[in-house]
């Protein structure tokens, strides 16, 4: 699960980031609303977290950018702002919790639980380039905020090409690593799987060794 963190107090935000990431989280941190939108507009997230007074535009400014740009990632506000108004405001905003300060990190845990739940976040993202990502668990490739359905395999194919980039795959390599010995495959279905990857990533991004395999071109 990928986080962003946007907290201005910086003992917080270091005791929220190593809290997140002993939970095996992964955890971008953020001080101002500014540094936050570099990484919302380049970067996909499961999950933001954020504080409302901080520099640059407020969290509440924030988020409503963010849904009126049809960026939907789900939203924590964790704030000192205890007033039922200004929960209000968070809600309005396009929030999905609000937390106030101060509170015990264990509510926290809680409410991340419950919005991966209701979101079903237990998803894998790969990253391929500062362009695109690789879903795995809904079969998409991300490629400048559009989407891309591809097929199981295509997935494990890519994902497989992703994890060995410093090398080259052969087709035999990727038959014993991807199908199962029950399975049957034609080397000629494996081609056509990387010619689909290549048409939405591009025809430099996998490479065609001749007579020995596919390497990624990162």
């Amino acid at each position: 699960m990928k986080i962003l963190l946007l907290e201005d107090d910086l003992i917080l935000n270091e005791i929220l980031e190593e809290h997140l990431t002993n939970q095996k989280l992964q955890v971008i941190t953020t001080f101002t609303s500014n540094e936050a939108i570099k990484y919302l507009y380049s970067e996909i997230f499961d999950l933001l977290i954020l504080d409302v007074n901080v520099p640059d535009l407020n969290g509440f400014e924030l988020l409503k950018e963010l849904r009126k740009n049809n960026i939907l990632t789900p939203t924590i506000f964790v704030t000192s702002l205890n007033m039922v108004e200004d929960m209000q405001k968070g809600f309005d905003s396009g929030c999905d919790d609000y937390i106030k300060k101060p509170f015990e990190l264990k509510e926290l845990d809680i409410r991340i639980n419950n919005i991966k739940r209701l979101f079903n976040i237990d998803r894998q993202i790969i990253k391929i380039d500062e362009k695109s990502y690789l879903d795995l668990q809904n079969l998409e490739i991300i490629l400048n905020n559009e989407r891309f359905l591809i097929s199981r395999k295509e997935s494990e194919i890519l994902a497989y090409l992703l994890n060995n980039s410093k090398k080259t795959i052969s087709i035999e390599e990727f038959i014993n690593n991807i199908w199962s010995y029950e399975d049957s495959v034609e080397s000629s279905t494996i081609r056509t799987y990387i010619k689909n990857l290549r048409k939405i990533l591009g025809e430099d991004k996998i490479l065609n060794i001749r007579g020995v395999g596919y390497r990624f071109n990162k």
